[in-house]
């Protein structure tokens, strides 16, 4: 069995609390958290700080408590504002951190995760968290953002709510994957691989899901043609669920419409249309249009999905079980196993990151970079950040200028990297909702 699958199959022990972190939480600067007022800030002892930066940086922690059994701590360390051209290699930071602890023995509520209205539109983090009731939450997925203008929130990669799998997971193996059990406030980490197929229930005839709420690619050699049903290039099909879009895709190929069990409400030679709350729809572009009106066009029929982990045992979406994507995993069972690599996304960024302590505990971070206040960290350092905070197992999750973490009435915890502080409209957040 490989380790990520073992973490995935037995589900949720982590490893040993925060570090050298103090009970409590601490508010960024501007935030003021409610609950009981934290200390001021203590200078970590010479030797017990983060493993970045020189060593004899100064670093600061504070504290406060937002709630009972979560807090939110910031860690300052390094004094003095980076100059402007090294803020890529200074090794004097400095770096401001904002770490959300929560210990689900103790604490009153759920950790879940939420997309807003839909799932092709973006919104604010402080957003997400306010509108969801939530204590407080941080970014999570990657998204499309400006690739797809019309659909800027669409996940690229998993994404699970409430146990529907509304975006599949990447072939990449460079995705990590983090599931959470809202009902057990159980979270785990791995790579998850799944497979979707259309079948007629009464001819048995099937035909492969390519996606689930993505749009499909035209062919460009079908693109100028009238009759999308007698291309022959290969294309793509679609499942699309309600919570989508208002409207699914519009454009060339076809769409079959289904009610709850599956039969056919109504079919289009073309595409574009509005779901009920009780509908899915499947579209299909190319050579594939021809075969999905001959599946569709007897009976009823079933669309399975099967979500597996890496040992291709199944993981059953069950009611309460959410699913984010991430890129690379940080540390695996206490062991640093993010791999080398080159490039900008392996340059010091903002960086946001989720993981489980020895006892348990979930651990959502943000890290400020890309400014001389705070310069960020490379895949390197911010491992050793999740290492150094407890995290036996963390993956890092969207960062850059998605990187936001907010509280319940919005106000920000961190310092986005936008201009002037700026915040991203992002695809999704993780979020702790108090109450169960």
């Amino acid at each position: 069995m490989t380790t990520s699958a073992r973490v995935f199959r037995t589900a949720l022990s982590a490893a040993a609390v925060l570090g050298v972190v103090t009970a409590g939480v601490v508010p960024a600067a501007g935030a003021t958290p409610t609950g009981e007022a934290g200390p001021a800030p203590t200078v970590v002892p010479a030797g017990q700080g983060l493993p970045i930066g020189d060593a004899d940086l100064v670093e600061t922690r504070s504290s406060q408590v937002l709630a009972r059994g979560v807090t939110l701590t910031r860690i300052v360390r390094g004094t003095d504002p980076a100059p402007a051209d090294q803020i890529n290699t200074t090794p004097r930071g400095p770096w401001v951190i904002s770490v959300l602890t929560i210990d689900p023995k103790k604490a009153n509520g759920h950790l879940k995760t939420t997309y807003g209205p839909d799932l092709a539109q973006v919104e604010k983090t402080s957003d997400l968290v306010r509108s969801a009731g939530a204590l407080a939450g941080v970014n999570a997925s990657f998204f499309t953002f400006t690739a797809n203008p019309q659909y800027p929130g669409d996940p690229v990669g998993l994404g699970i709510s409430d146990g529907k799998l509304l975006s599949e997971p990447l072939t990449d193996p460079a995705e990590a994957n983090l599931l959470i059990d809202a009902k057990s406030n159980k979270v785990v980490m791995g790579h998850l691989s799944w497979s979707g197929t259309v079948r007629n229930r009464q001819t048995g005839a099937e035909l492969p899901l390519e996606f689930v709420n993505h749009p499909p690619v035209i062919p460009t050699t079908c693109a100028t043609l009238p009759d999308q049903t007698t291309c022959t290039a290969p294309g793509d099909v679609v499942l699309f669920t309600p919570e989508f879009a208002a409207t699914t895709p519009v454009g060339a190929g076809v769409e079959v419409v289904l009610d709850r069990r599956g039969c056919v409400v109504r079919t289009s030679t073309t595409r574009g249309t509005t779901l009920t709350a009780s509908q899915t729809s499947l579209q299909a572009t190319g050579q594939d249009t021809a075969a999905l009106l001959a599946v569709a066009a007897k009976g009823c029929v079933r669309n399975d999905l099967k979500v597996s982990n890496e040992d291709g045992e199944n993981v059953p979406l069950h009611s309460g079980l959410y699913g984010v994507t991430g890129r690379y995993r940080l540390t695996a069972n206490g062991e640093i196993v993010v791999p080398s690599g080159t490039g900008s996304f392996f340059d010091r960024n903002p960086r946001s990151i989720a993981g489980t302590t020895r006892d348990g505990k979930i651990v959502l971070a943000a890290l400020d970079g890309r400014q001389t206040t705070s310069v960020g960290t490379t895949m390197d350092e911010t491992a050793a950040v999740a290492k150094a905070l407890g995290m036996r197992n963390a993956i890092n999750l969207d960062g850059g200028g998605s990187t936001a973490m907010a509280l319940q009435d919005g106000t920000l915890v961190n310092h986005p990297s936008g201009a002037g502080g700026a915040e991203r409209s992002v695809g999704d957040a993780i979020i702790f909702v108090p109450g169960r």
